[in-house]
């Protein structure tokens, strides 16, 4: 367990860092005010309507940081400061959320991929940690019994979160580049401007990069507990 504690803390501690960092780029950006004087909700709206997408709404939600998309509802929720403000961070997370209502437009299948394993994760992660620990308590490490199975059936459960967090990397990566895409071409920021949204969307893509990469350890680690002892 001492191995675990040890994986657990090292990730935590990455995925801190990151997270301050994006943070910090997010209020360095803030400062960048648009000299097109459009909103978050303004770009976004554009976005969505230069896409030809006319069923999605924009709308705000409460909350720092909490801006996503709503594929079952088709709403573009974004966060009080991004929706009301007109900065280059505001940009970057307006037209990155639009950038998934267009995947979903398109029918990117990474997105649908990702739709259908929401369900499926929201039951499995809260115990599947919990069933290869039980297994283990049953013998699963030494190979034999019913606890090697109920082990097993532990990691296949993990493994989904696992597989959603890899499946996140190319939805979020080609949400950004959708985004970023869109507002180069269309001219709607300043080189300035652009170079802020672009540097906040890489941070962001960075938080996803090693949550996923936590994922992969973490099933790896209690794999290697519940096979390694086999022989």
């Amino acid at each position: 367990m001492y191995g675990y504690y040890i994986l657990i803390g090292a990730i935590a501690l990455v995925s801190w860092l990151v997270s301050r960092k994006l943070k910090s780029k997010f209020e360095q950006y803030s400062k960048i005010h648009l000299r097109n004087g459009m909103s978050g909700a303004e770009i976004a709206e554009k976005m969505l309507a230069d896409n030809g997408i006319r069923d999605v709404k924009v709308i705000s939600t409460p909350g720092m940081l909490t801006d996503h998309y709503n594929p079952s509802n088709k709403t573009v929720n974004l966060s009080e400061g991004v929706y009301n403000q007109r900065n280059a961070s505001a940009a970057a997370v307006a037209a990155h959320e639009c950038g998934h209502a267009v995947q979903h437009a398109q029918a990117y299948q990474w997105l649908g991929l990702r739709s259908k394993l929401v369900p499926i994760v929201n039951v499995t992660s809260s115990m599947s940690m919990w069933i290869v620990f039980g297994g283990l308590m049953l013998g699963a490490a030494a190979g034999f019994g019913i606890g090697y199975y109920v082990a097993v059936a532990g990691l296949v459960m993990m493994s989904f979160a696992t597989i959603f967090s890899l499946v996140t990397l190319p939805v979020e990566y080609d949400a950004s580049h959708r985004a970023l895409a869109w507002l180069k071409n269309t001219n709607m920021l300043a080189p300035d401007e652009y170079a802020g949204a672009e540097d906040a969307l890489k941070w962001a893509a960075r938080t996803y990069l090693v949550a996923a990469i936590g994922s992969v350890a973490t099933l790896a680690y209690w794999a290697l507990q519940v096979f390694g002892g086999r022989r």
